[in-house]
């Protein structure tokens, strides 16, 4: 009964999600707290603190050999390359940010998402569906974000797909960790990693007030760093498996 309740959850945050009023993208997220420029780079330390997800990508991928051997190798490597490339791609956004280079950002964002989303199902669910869904979800992830940049082109932005695919994995995850029993990955590294990346998004939303309190780090600063420790810890889930 408890895997219909998940499949009615998610059936009502699609609906839902349709059902609100488009959702542009707004002009004034691109105006970061912190704008100070070292070295000849501009925005120096929202770009610079993109290094973590670089280095925890890159170390996923070269601990491949020694991952939970239940998950999925593409489903883990997709995951290790989206946080890699977030690395990446984040850096060239807040090099120049504008909604064209957001695209950069957010396409590796939803890779990870989507690839630790069906990791998930895979532990708590079922081994094959959660195989099956890899590439789908990943491909719903890509589409989410195309098509937002194809709304922002006509004018008339739709954020609405794109935060259904950042959000709703983020509230699927913690309903299956409770309702349904696990096949390896350990669920004290994935609570850490939803309480991190839940920071992170704190972090993102008090940007200025962080910037002001601190007089040193913004709030998105901070949302990269933690963003990148909860990558770490979601890995850390998949190597650090619990043996019934």
């Amino acid at each position: 009964m408890s895997r219909w309740i998940l499949v009615a959850v998610a059936a009502v945050a699609v609906i839902a999600a349709f059902l609100l009023p488009t959702v542009p993208q707004d002009p004034a997220y691109h105006a970061f707290a912190d704008r100070s420029a070292l070295l000849g780079v501009p925005n120096f330390w929202n770009v610079a603190s993109n290094l973590p997800f670089l280095l925890v990508g890159a170390w996923g991928l070269g601990a491949t050999p020694t991952a939970l051997a239940t998950i999925p190798r593409p489903a883990y490597l997709l995951f290790c390359l989206g946080v890699l490339l977030v690395g990446i791609g984040s850096a060239y956004y807040h090099y120049a940010p504008t909604s064209d280079t957001l695209v950069w950002d957010r396409l590796p964002m939803t890779i990870a998402f989507m690839a630790l989303f069906s990791i998930v199902i895979g532990d708590r669910i079922s081994a094959p569906l959660g195989r099956r869904l890899l590439w789908p979800l990943v491909l719903a992830g890509v589409v989410a974000v195309m098509y937002w940049d194809w709304t922002e082109l006509q004018g008339q932005g739709d954020l609405r797909p794109y935060g259904l695919v950042q959000f709703l994995p983020m509230a699927m995850i913690p309903l299956m960790l409770v309702s349904e029993r696990g096949n390896g990955l350990r669920a004290s590294w994935l609570w850490a990693t939803l309480a991190t990346y839940g920071l992170a998004k704190l972090a993102e939303h008090y940007d200025s007030v962080i910037h002001l309190a601190t007089g040193a780090m913004s709030g998105h600063t901070l949302k990269h760093l933690l963003g990148a420790l909860a990558g770490f810890l979601a890995l850390r889930a998949m190597r650090d498996p619990v043996h019934h």
